[in-house]
């Protein structure tokens, strides 16, 4: 009975037991509720197939999509001072960081690159809300001001993606001084005569919207983002009053003029093109000229063979 009990069924039971599915395999939108395959929503640039809802993406998948071939360069940015303030809460604001960068993979919440889009050569920046919120900190006004030179330095456009809850309280009044050095940062970029567009995503809110964000000679948004200062939540509470529907959501912003487009993120790059052509006195893109791509190699064939020889 024991031989059975405590060899044979377990045997059995191992057999016909079901294999566990790994939680991340599926996504729930968190607006249709719809489970989506993680793999065809990568594909969809993380937005809902069914619903069309834009989630969020971080800077390096954004990056992948926006460039030529996915192809950009990173651009360094000043490390600022881990923790000049010595702040505590409930964890020690380095543990803070570190578990950020664990969990995401970067060093903060901003990620500066240069490329081409559509052959035309830019400086981007983009935020990663994952990382503590997207808060603006002194790394993040470093790297406004790092993507600012470059630009300059290689009369090269500037496009920045904002994602952002306001500023890092762990950093105090050194995290609120990042908006008028932005501020600045933005200045040098326009007095060099160089195009300077921000794509507003969810959510933009506090000091980032009252700098950076809203300082674009264009203002484009991702559909659905919350863009603001104070949220809809707190005016509620202190006015007493019901919002409109829909307030301080892009679409809305478009409608009163704090806006400029609103567009899909798979119609954002050719917008993108379209825009900075147009500000840079270039003529209009051609699609589709790039080079077809080589054809793998074979047996018969070692080496990639070019288009011209794909064709004899």
């Amino acid at each position: 009975m024991n031989w059975i009990t405590n060899y044979v069924r377990p045997r059995i039971n191992s057999l016909f037991s079901r294999r566990e599915v790994p939680e991340n395999l599926w996504i729930k939108c968190p607006e249709c509720g719809q489970m989506l395959f993680h793999r065809e929503l990568e594909q969809n640039l993380n937005v809902c197939t069914a619903c069309d809802h834009h989630m969020a993406i971080s800077p390096r998948d954004r990056f992948q999509a926006l460039f030529d071939g996915g192809i950009f360069v990173e651009v360094d940015v000043p490390k600022p001072l881990e923790d000049p303030l010595k702040f505590r809460d409930q964890k020690r604001y380095p543990d803070r960081l570190k578990a950020a960068q664990k969990s995401t993979g970067e060093q903060d919440a901003m990620l500066v690159a240069e490329g081409e889009i559509g052959r035309t050569p830019i400086v981007a920046a983009a935020q990663d809300f994952s990382f503590m919120g997207g808060s603006m900190g002194m790394y993040v006004g470093n790297a406004i001001i790092a993507a600012a030179k470059r630009a300059v330095a290689l009369k090269r456009p500037l496009v920045l993606f904002s994602a952002a809850g306001g500023a890092r309280m762990q950093e105090g009044i050194l995290s609120l001084m990042q908006m008028p050095r932005s501020t600045v940062a933005v200045d040098m970029v326009k007095e060099a005569g160089l195009p300077y567009i921000v794509v507003l995503t969810h959510p933009t809110t506090g000091g980032v919207t009252a700098s950076y964000a809203m300082l674009g000679d264009v203002q484009i948004s991702e559909p659905g983002a919350l863009i603001c200062f104070a949220g809809p939540r707190v005016i509620e509470q202190t006015i007493r009053e019901k919002l409109p529907e829909g307030f301080q959501r892009a679409e809305y912003l478009l409608d009163h003029g704090m806006l400029d487009r609103v567009t899909h993120r798979k119609d954002l790059k050719n917008e993108l093109v379209t825009i900075l052509r147009i500000l840079l006195g270039k003529s209009p893109a051609v699609r589709g000229d790039l080079p077809a791509p080589l054809a793998p190699a074979s047996e018969d064939n070692p080496e990639p063979l070019a288009p011209e020889a794909q064709a004899e």
